[in-house]
């Protein structure tokens, strides 16, 4: 049985989203980015998110780095 994703972020842009998916690699954890084309293509309207998301049991921990980096 697969594991079910979580979205743990959303992102203004593809670029951002895809950081913060490297960041997440560099402690293990797969992520998924997901919209990235609307978001460039749509860019600056508000349904245009890109998201981030993970396997339901690493999502807390996801969560938790994705908040770290950003102090």
């Amino acid at each position: 049985m697969e594991a079910k994703l979580i979205t743990v972020a959303e992102f203004a842009n593809y670029m951002e989203a895809e950081l913060a998916k490297q960041t997440l690699a560099g402690f293990g954890i797969q992520a998924v980015v997901l919209g990235g084309n609307t978001a460039n293509v749509y860019s600056g309207l508000a349904f245009a998110k890109t998201q981030l998301q993970v396997p339901q049991t690493q999502a807390e921990e996801a969560r938790n780095i994705l908040q770290s980096d950003k102090k």
